[in-house]
């Protein structure tokens, strides 16, 4: 039988509640299915702090680049606002992309129909949406050099942040774009700002270039980004794949979560480079939403973003296409049926917690794989 090697990193305050629902999948896909799932648990983040006195222990940080797949929680809370800045809880995250190698963060923007109604927009606008940003991880503006706040005294300073890319950075995350746009529609807009900077020119030349000499049987267009979060609220479902760098990534990938209605929805997934003699990626998946401490601990929290999370995990690293559809239908259909969380309540529902939601799409995922 085949082992599969997972690590489980809930974090901190409702990371380890939403966590509990996956873990009733894999246990049911492990005795049902002979999934074969090997199963390792960490601390990250405020957690990990408080038991290590780090973000991420040294033991941990290698039982994740031992494993397959990691699968994390959330991390973070006002507990740990004044813990020194090299061990605040984020940290543990931003660690684990670094000595992963995770530069391509995958981020779908999908739309239940049964949730059309809770978008900002009009629901003929975002029903059936199905957006995949691909954002470029570990390079750009966030880790450029020099970074810097000089003073420069009379009061005043001088804040510098450097956005800088070489060509091979840009190959290889517009590959992964190409490459997951021929398992959808075959689309991809790149998005950048090439009118008002060199990286932007850059950006738009190795893109044209890498979809030219590999990747010519996939539609490639090119938007400013400024013009793509206009279009991503004006007719969103024009868009299929979008491959952009790491500032504007950040910000389109929220902008494109906000239409679904709720970003406590959405999963995510990075990806590391492909294994010269595996083939195999290092991958960290995790849900959009963040630690929300305030309702830690209540029972409400919604485990719908962690479960599709671990979907993302079955597709990507285990190739397990199937299952993973079956999963995502499984969500679906339980939202069809008009189960919510409080954070996506809407009038006849039936209001569940996290634990019953969690029941309920397991449920849902046995009856559609028997």
């Amino acid at each position: 039988m085949t082992e599969r090697n997972l690590l489980l990193l809930p974090g901190d305050g409702i990371g380890p509640e939403a966590m509990a629902e996956v873990r009733k999948i894999i246990a049911y896909m492990n005795a049902e299915k002979a999934a074969g799932f090997v199963i390792e648990e960490g601390l990250v983040g405020g957690s990990a702090y408080d038991a290590h006195g780090a973000a991420i222990s040294e033991e941990d940080m290698a039982k994740a680049l031992a494993a397959d797949a990691v699968l994390f929680g959330a991390v973070g809370g006002p507990k740990w606002d004044d813990v020194p800045y090299e061990v605040r809880p984020e940290a543990g995250l931003l660690r684990l992309r670094k000595d992963l190698e995770l530069f391509a963060n995958l981020r779908p923007a999908i739309c239940y129909p049964a949730l059309a109604n809770a978008s900002s927009l009009k629901p003929e606008l975002v029903e059936g949406l199905d957006i995949l940003i691909v954002r470029e991880l570990t390079g750009g503006v966030y880790f450029g050099e020099p970074k810097t706040i000089t003073d420069l005294g009379n009061g005043q300073k001088r804040a510098i942040d450097t956005q800088v890319y070489d060509t091979y950075e840009i190959e290889r995350i517009s590959a992964v774009a190409f490459e997951l746009a021929r398992t959808r529609g075959n689309r991809v807009c790149s998005m950048e700002k090439r009118n008002v900077m060199k990286s932007g020119v850059l950006w738009n030349q190795v893109v044209t270039a890498t979809h030219k000499e590999k990747f010519a049987d996939v539609k490639l267009e090119h938007m400013l980004a400024d013009a793509g979060g206009m279009q991503l609220v004006r007719a969103p479902k024009q868009f299929d794949v979008i491959v952009t760098d790491n500032l504007f990534g950040d910000m389109l990938s929220d902008v494109a979560a906000m239409l679904t209605g709720s970003l406590g929805m959405l999963p995510s997934a990075s990806l590391g480079a492909p294994d010269a003699k595996t083939g195999k990626r290092k991958a960290l998946y995790e849900p959009v939403h963040g630690s929300a401490p305030d309702i830690a601990g209540q029972g409400i929290a919604n485990p719908i973003a962690m479960i599709a999370s671990f979907a993302m995990c079955l597709r990507y690293s285990f190739n397990m296409v199937t299952e993973a559809d079956t999963l995502e239908k499984a969500i679906a259909n339980v939202l069809d049926k008009g189960i919510r969380t409080g954070d996506i309540m809407a009038e006849g529902a039936t209001k569940v917690g996290t634990v019953e939601m969690g029941d309920a799409i397991l449920a849902e995922f046995q009856a559609l794989s028997a």
